[in-house]
């Protein structure tokens, strides 16, 4: 029987020019089938055993890196982070091969009870057995790769499903997997949509998934009615608080690359500016001559700076929060509409003279706006920063290094660069936490990203006697014959 096929778009030329199979719930089964047979052994090789077939598959990715770059490339409408994003994974694979070990080295102990000093015990650590992932089209082989890579390095097989938005990197990524057959055995890459995700939760032992918050909470309904972990990262609505004695200059650049530089398509981009009165006029003005320099990437030979939009919906949803906000009284002072030119391109937006009841000021935008909201003392900064049911990451600017973590200690979010932005997404070996709906589950950087796959069995040793039935009864044990 044919499989179905789903077609591809094309976010430069918005053509649909690629297909993909869609693997159904019986072939879920089947191989999430074979991926439990095989992660015993995958376990029992132990985490040297695995650091050597990582290295190897490392090597294997190595020599498709041009290949993967191109790949995604095509995927995103990015030439430069796509060989980044190529490059990172090699370094993300080697990261897990070299800490695994001393990790579990850490976590596996033996000892003596405190409560009850007879009681001597072992701690075993044992690997959830097969893991789905669904990872989203924004960044698409780096987040498919930060969560397999942890759990195979645990000892858990994986059942991977990237986003059928940007699939065409998964033909290299299985050239590179099928070269190490040991891991080809336990990483399993499927394709199709959200039935596909839903088919995979139904087979496995824990789910990871990046995406949106509707789709999350989907996610950890099913997953809570299978009685499994849901690892979920979901979406952002990240302030930056620029407070009076801030860097204008540097604060503008973190900001743009942030909000700016992947077309606003991360969850850790920055979308919501706070600044305070004395500098904001600076701090705008700064703003709108950085913008100004930069350009789109739908001329004839490609060159730019920013990248079309992937997801072609996505235009739709940016351009109801600018309708709504101009609607409101917000002023544009740059971009305002999309460009269509094939694909979808949405130029650098810059909105002034907003407040809090805006949907962009509320919902997730994904998107390369930039919203500047003024505040004249430090309470109503952290105020308005903190009035979002979201809570990834956050910002701070001021060359007052004290100043600047006196505010970060009070926001609501599980990570904040100080005077930088989204250092999350190039720093992944610090532990954080998602907070509020923007995500559930331990850390998925850290020794955490390895931990939360593992449960550890404790056995428990009896040295001593073991206690009398009596031990339950109204009789002192003292006075028993």
């Amino acid at each position: 029987m044919t499989a179905a096929m789903l077609s591809v778009r094309n976010p430069q030329t918005g053509e649909y020019d690629y297909e993909m199979p869609v693997s159904s719930a019986d072939d879920i089964q089947s191989i999430a089938a074979g991926l439990r047979a095989a992660q015993m052994q995958w376990s029992a090789l132990g985490a040297e055993g695995r650091a050597e077939v990582l290295n190897r598959f490392a090597d294997s990715v190595m020599v498709e890196v041009g290949s993967l770059a191109q790949a995604l490339s095509v995927d995103t409408g990015r030439t430069t982070f796509a060989h980044f994003e190529a490059m990172k994974s090699v370094e993300l694979i080697r990261m897990w091969a070299e800490s695994a070990g001393p990790i579990l080295q850490d976590l596996a102990g033996s000892g003596q009870s405190g409560q009850v000093p007879a009681v001597h015990y072992q701690h075993r650590l044992i690997p959830y057995p097969v893991v789905a992932v669904i990872s989203p089209w924004n960044v698409p082989l780096l987040l498919a790769m930060i969560d397999s890579l942890a759990a195979l390095a645990a000892g858990c097989a994986v059942l991977l499903k990237p986003s059928e938005v940007t699939p065409r990197f998964i033909e290299p990524l299985q050239r590179a997997l099928d070269a190490v057959p040991e891991l080809a055995a336990v990483l399993h890459i499927v394709t199709g949509g959200p039935d596909t995700g839903k088919a995979m939760i139904e087979e496995v032992d824990a789910v990871c998934f990046t995406g949106s918050v509707k789709t999350g909470r989907q996610v950890s309904q099913q997953a809570a009615a299978c009685f499994i972990p849901a690892f979920l990262e979901l979406g952002g609505k990240d302030p930056a608080v620029i407070l009076h004695d801030a860097d204008v200059p540097l604060a503008a650049r973190a900001i743009i690359r942030s909000a700016i530089g992947m077309t606003g398509q991360a969850c850790q981009s920055l979308e919501r500016v706070y600044c305070h009165e004395s500098i904001s006029e600076a701090v705008t003005d700064e703003l709108l001559r950085q913008l100004s320099e930069l350009s789109l990437t739908c001329s004839e030979d490609g060159a730019g700076d920013i990248a079309p939009l992937i997801f072609e919906q996505q235009v739709d949803t940016i351009q109801a929060q600018v309708d709504d906000a101009l609607a409101k009284g917000a002023t544009c002072l740059l971009g305002g509409e999309p460009v269509r030119a094939g694909g979808i391109w949405y130029p650098p937006t810059l909105l002034t003279n907003m407040n809090q009841d805006m949907l962009i000021m509320q919902e997730e935008t994904f998107g390369p706006v930039i919203p500047v909201v003024v505040f004249s003392d430090t309470e109503e900064a952290v105020a308005l920063a903190n009035d979002s049911k979201f809570g990834l990451s956050a910002a701070v600017f001021s060359r007052d290094a004290q100043a600047a973590m006196a505010v970060a200690e009070r926001l609501q979010v599980g990570a904040v660069s100080i005077n930088d932005a989204s250092l999350t997404g190039i720093v992944n070996d610090v532990e954080k936490n998602s907070f509020r709906f923007s995500g559930m589950g331990g850390s998925r950087m850290g020794p955490a990203g390895l931990i939360r796959f593992l449960r550890k069995r404790a056995l428990l040793i009896q040295t001593g006697e073991p206690a009398p039935v009596q031990l339950f009864s109204d009789t002192p044990l003292s006075d028993t014959p």
